[in-house]
């Protein structure tokens, strides 16, 4: 298994240091070649207009597409979950325009409002996922392909998944649980199983 992290801007060495210990084989990608032989792509979070500018300044979009396209594996966790939304918002270019939802950029507010949850996640099983969001967006709609995997209590969509593309608002890679990094392996390796309910998700007690 070969995978990728989207190493433009943000937090992709965290990252890079997950997927190596889940055993994957890991490389930063910053030119159009280096999508070569890839199963998966992480676009990780960072600032979603800078990683959008420099996309396109680097000539990553149409390829990153096409690979999308032909089957490779796309995760975008909080901005690159704003760059692989149809609607994004007030982004100044671009994004990939790959997943069928609408995101709103800073939902939650500025740094200081920054919060953790535990989400009890069904397709995991198990104990909650504890939830990092940073001036995070939310996914505010969802087409009918979309399986929402987490939301918060009001229904707020805050993960989703659709065919061989996942979004994360928050920040897995700075929790020491590493459930939806190993989900993401195994959608490289085409191991995942449709999820029949589409709600899937809901707060944990406290």
């Amino acid at each position: 298994m070969k995978i990728g992290v989207l190493a433009l801007q943000g937090d992709f060495a965290e990252h890079v240091a997950i997927l190596t210990e889940l055993g994957a084989d890991t490389i930063e990608v910053r030119l159009p070649h280096d999508l070569d032989g890839l199963d998966g792509l992480i676009v990780p979070g960072g600032e979603s207009t800078t990683i959008a500018r420099l996309l396109h300044r680097w000539e990553l979009l149409e390829p990153i597409r096409e690979r999308v396209r032909d089957g490779m594996a796309v995760w975008g966790t909080c901005a690159g979950a704003i760059l692989l939304a149809n609607e994004a918002g007030d982004l100044d270019r671009e994004g990939l325009r790959l997943m069928d939802i609408a995101v709103e950029r800073n939902a939650f507010g500025r740094q200081v409002d920054s919060f953790e949850a535990g989400l009890l996640v069904d397709a995991f099983g198990g104990a909650p996922y504890h939830c990092i969001f940073i001036r995070a967006p939310r996914i505010r709609d969802a087409g009918p392909a979309v399986e929402v995997l987490a939301e918060l209590a009001d229904g707020t969509i805050v993960a989703a998944r659709q065919d061989n593309m996942l979004a994360s608002v928050f920040h897995p890679e700075l929790t020491d649980d590493h459930r939806f990094h190993q989900l993401f392996l195994d959608m490289a390796a085409g191991d995942v199983v449709p999820i029949e309910i589409k709600r899937t998700a809901r707060l944990a007690s406290p």
